[in-house]
């Protein structure tokens, strides 16, 4: 099974552990700005277009969250691929995945035949 040279992983896991630290400090600063992490929202007797907004903010806020925290759960199996030798192959075809793939998504699990594949079901 040929693998990517040594020095090529090493910088890739050495950017994807900075993409992961920016990653959870957006997931902390989202956390903050949540406006039902406010422990004294609960007492504030505002009105109810206030608890309307509140809610949505907090609904936009809740899939944003979600959406980081997805980009987290892919950048630590990149980077438990690349620990396992397994990075950069395809997980339905096990072929390797295209290096130009990789640069723009670095996550990737599919070869771009398998992805088309995925989405055309």
């Amino acid at each position: 099974m040929q693998s990517f040279p040594n020095d090529v992983l090493s910088d890739l896991k050495k950017h994807l552990q900075e993409e992961k630290k920016k990653t959870l400090a957006r997931i902390a600063e989202l956390h903050a700005q949540d406006p039902f992490s406010d422990p004294d929202r609960t007492n504030d007797n505002a009105a109810s277009d206030s608890d309307a907004k509140e809610e949505s903010s907090h609904d936009r806020f809740a899939a944003m969250l979600d959406e980081e925290r997805a980009h987290l759960s892919d950048i630590d199996a990149a980077l438990l691929r690349i620990s396992d030798g397994t990075y950069g192959y395809c997980v339905r075809c096990k072929q390797m995945i295209d290096t130009d793939r990789l640069a723009i998504l670095p996550t990737a699990t599919l070869c771009l035949r398998c992805e088309s594949e995925k989405k055309r079901k």
